[in-house]
């Protein structure tokens, strides 16, 4: 009898083991952006759920933009299908904090590379290279250049660099609206309780593009600053790092970047600079 129930506790053992590994073992775990268990691998992504043209969230449930097919090549160079990638908001002043606490594996989201954001985090990329600009009304003259700002209302999201980079070395006496979205900020203008939205330029085309926006606004033409985009994971993965520049590299050779560009760039008029040289992790 001592002997059959030793035998039986081994047993029950295994089980235990086996059942732990398959809910909670694997490649990726889900304080580190992944899961992974009974052969489904799965990888989180930070996107924008309202960026037109480039994070979009659609209300079937569905995601579309340039960030989008970007983030799901990156994945499959990784080992995940489509189905395997959970797309996750990742909003301007949370980024570094999903990344950080492990939210995410990757966040591909418009995140421009500076070095106050590399402090907390590492990047991968540059995988497109932005330009801040100013969206209007289409009816507006009044505007034609950042200096025009000052005295007007002027609206950006929080924690976008955009909105500081006019403030402090363009227009100093513009008044500064942010916003938690860019789409609150849009209605400002339509509205016209604002005067201007920025943000780089790829943004403001996607949304400038939208059918139900056509003919109501206008880019006013700008490159106040570069905004080269990364690829943000957490700081010190050298590895992943490694392997999302080398899925970019080869998504600009095989002509999938200048696919997804054209794809969803293009409908806006959108000219889009050359992909850029990776530089980080070099």
């Amino acid at each position: 009898m001592k002997l059959f129930k030793a035998g039986a506790a081994a047993a029950v053992a295994v089980v235990l083991s086996l059942t732990a590994t398959a809910c909670g073992g694997g490649s990726g775990s889900a304080g580190d952006g992944g899961t992974a268990g009974g052969g489904k691998d799965k990888i989180v992504i930070g996107i924008k759920f309202d960026q037109p043209g480039l994070g979009l969230k659609t209300p079937d449930g569905k995601f579309t933009g340039f960030d989008v097919d970007v983030a799901t090549y990156v994945a499959k160079e990784l080992g995940y299908q489509p189905d395997q990638i959970e797309f996750k908001q990742a909003v301007s002043a949370e980024r570094e904090n999903m990344i950080s606490n492990g939210d995410v594996k990757l966040v591909v989201a418009t995140y421009t590379i500076n070095d106050k954001r590399k402090a907390r985090v590492d990047f991968a990329g540059p995988y497109f290279l932005a330009h801040q600009d100013l969206l209007v009304r289409a009816d507006d003259t009044s505007i034609t250049k950042a200096e025009d700002l000052n005295k007007k209302n002027l609206c950006s999201v929080t924690g976008s660099t955009s909105a500081q980079n006019v403030k402090t070395k363009l227009a100093p006496d513009a008044n500064l609206l942010e916003q938690g979205g860019y789409s609150e900020c849009l209605t400002g203008l339509e509205n016209k309780t604002v005067d201007a939205l920025t943000t780089d330029n790829s943004i403001l085309a996607g949304f400038a593009a939208q059918e139900k926006n056509k003919g109501k606004f206008k880019l006013v033409g700008l490159k106040l600053s570069d905004e080269p985009y990364g690829i943000g994971l957490k700081k010190g993965d050298k590895e992943l790092q490694t392997k999302v520049n080398a899925a970019l590299k080869k998504m600009v050779e095989d002509g999938s970047w200048q696919k997804a560009v054209d794809a969803n760039l293009g409908p806006a008029g959108y000219k889009a600079e050359p992909a850029p040289q990776i530089t980080e992790g070099s």
